[in-house]
């Protein structure tokens, strides 16, 4: 079965969401890194809920994102306490947007992606989960200052 461009842009966009999720769950609940994600891997990618089938998520850039994020969550958070204002440093930060900026770092420190478009997914995901809109600017805001200092040649 050969996969379309578009269907692979949807399954990526699914992994990242998948990732934010996954790397929320490791810190409210302790579980490892491999307990999470095979968890996520064998229970979500594809999952019916109440006659709704989630999206099939990309394996390899689920992986990646998880791997990178907790290998490098040191840096990763140091770069995303930069972007915040001194009031509001990352441990003030609600979990699943700590979750969110995390695997958002991890792609742009490790992949090829272009930041525009690290970017657009992760307001993308903020938008999912908030009910307002001033989550998915502060996040813009966020992710924009982070990608400037990790890519600069890029803007």
């Amino acid at each position: 079965m050969t996969v379309s461009n578009n269907q692979k842009r949807k399954m990526k966009s699914a992994a990242r969401l998948y990732a934010t999720q996954a790397l929320f769950q490791m810190e409210h609940s302790g579980q490892s890194v491999d307990d999470v994600a095979r968890e996520f891997e064998d229970h979500r990618f594809g999952a019916v809920y109440d006659d709704v089938e989630m999206q099939e998520g990309d394996l390899d850039t689920f992986r990646a994102l998880m791997e990178w994020a907790v290998n490098e969550q040191a840096k990763i958070d140091q770069l995303t306490d930069r972007a915040l204002v001194a009031k509001w440093p990352l441990g003030r930060i609600d979990p699943t947007l700590r979750a969110l900026f995390r695997a958002a770092g991890a792609e742009m420190l490790e992949s090829d992606t272009p930041p525009k478009v690290i970017i657009t997914e992760f307001v993308d995901i903020a938008g999912a989960f908030c009910t307002d809109d001033k989550e998915p600017r502060f996040v813009n805001a966020v992710l924009d200052h982070m990608a400037h200092e990790v890519m600069p040649e890029k803007f």
